[in-house]
């Protein structure tokens, strides 16, 4: 078998290469030229997946490294018979960790308590409901809303976007849906933006249509005390530079980049490839890959739990050295910038997750132990 794979997922040349011949291309680069001869498509969120991609080739199985799967049209996919498995949650940690980097470090610019904030989670799939544990560690009061599961499960504690408005911080976590009953383009809108508080707090790691980018960039001009962070673009790698001037923390679609996202994606993708071909498993991940990047933080005597939390969170990962990088963007002549967008995502280095960092703390602070642990890091207790 022929297999053309985007040369950004890792590890895929030693994980596919036992079942066929693996040609690597940048995700962009991949068109119907490329899949001429292949049965085995492998790819990242930039390569749409869709009739005019496939509809001459003779591709089997379809792959994706990623959580998100809009960039593919299933129900095509599934009409001309062509396999398909996707990374569900593979990098919802990573992106947690993102999350609660950028909290932390908006709080301790602004001087506030994340315990004394409420937090309103949109949508509660693999990262939302992941977040809410996060947060509830932490001493956070979190509303959530998901249409979706509420219809679902009947659960009165998913509630209506509007009572959300009012919470200190907004934080995006929805797949992009067009059409049906619950569309999210545009979820936050002018309507939205003119209901809640002046001076939120506002994440998206979701998708860039999820959030109107005019209207964002309107309401900041009028609520100067808000808060803006978006991982994720419209017209990506053609990002909007005024919005990217205006807002706190702007980084090139990286959150769930963390290296133990990206080689769990790997495998789960190599797995429902072996399932749907009935073909024996055979390749694991070389985990001496999976030691870069272990460090260990040392927290003092005289450290309150709510500093030591923060410390513990942005001295293993400082979302603002991303944003920087990007922030760079601006300075390029125009005809650079898509270019220096994908360089950063394509050259990201490597990020550990929180379980790759060794705490060590004084034995006595056991509920700051308990909580460390819950939140995945190691805890070595004195």
């Amino acid at each position: 078998m022929k297999i053309v794979a985007d040369s950004q997922i890792p590890l895929v040349a030693e994980a596919f290469s036992r079942y066929g011949d693996v040609t690597l291309y940048q995700g962009r680069d991949i068109g119907p030229a490329q899949l001429a001869d292949a049965d085995i498509l492998l790819v990242r969120s930039v390569t749409r997946v869709d009739a005019r991609l496939l509809q001459d080739s003779k591709v089997r199985f379809v792959g994706t490294a990623t959580s998100g799967i809009d960039h593919v049209d299933r129900e095509f996919l599934e009409q001309v018979g062509i396999g398909f498995t996707a990374a569900a949650g593979s990098n919802a940690q990573s992106v947690v960790e993102y999350v609660l980097s950028s909290l932390f470090a908006l709080a301790s610019q602004q001087d506030i308590r994340l315990s004394d904030q409420t937090v309103g989670i949109i949508g509660c799939g693999q990262v939302g409901s992941r977040l809410f544990e996060a947060l509830e560690v932490l001493g956070v009061q979190c509303l959530i809303n998901d249409p979706p599961l509420k219809d679902k499960t009947g659960d009165e504690h998913y509630q209506e976007l509007e009572a959300l408005y009012q919470a200190d911080v907004l934080t995006l976590h929805v797949p992009m849906i067009e059409t049906g009953p619950y569309p999210t383009r545009n979820l936050l809108d002018k309507t939205q933006f003119s209901a809640i508080k002046t001076d939120a707090i506002i994440i998206n790691t979701a998708r860039g249509g999820v959030v109107n980018e005019q209207d964002l960039q309107e309401f900041l001009v009028g609520h100067p005390d808000a808060s803006v962070v978006l991982d994720v673009w419209e017209n990506e790698p053609a990002i909007d530079q005024q919005l990217l001037a205006a807002i706190d923390i702007g980084t090139p679609h990286i959150a769930g980049y963390s290296l133990d996202g990206k080689i769990m994606a790997t495998r789960m993708v190599y797995e429902g490839l072996c399932d749907h071909f009935s073909l024996e498993k055979h390749w694991h991940p070389v985990f001496r890959i999976m030691d870069a990047g272990l460090h260990n933080i040392r927290i003092d005597a005289d450290v309150t739990d709510q500093e030591a939390l923060q410390y513990a969170v942005l001295g293993h990962y400082d979302v603002r050295s991303d944003a920087a990088a990007l922030r760079r963007m601006i300075e390029l002549d125009v005809e650079q910038r898509e270019f220096y967008f994908d360089q950063l995502r394509k050259n990201y280095p490597a990020r550990r997750e929180f379980s790759s960092t060794e705490i060590s703390i004084d034995k006595g602070r056991t509920g700051l132990i308990a909580e460390l642990k819950k939140l995945g890091f190691r805890v070595v207790a004195l």
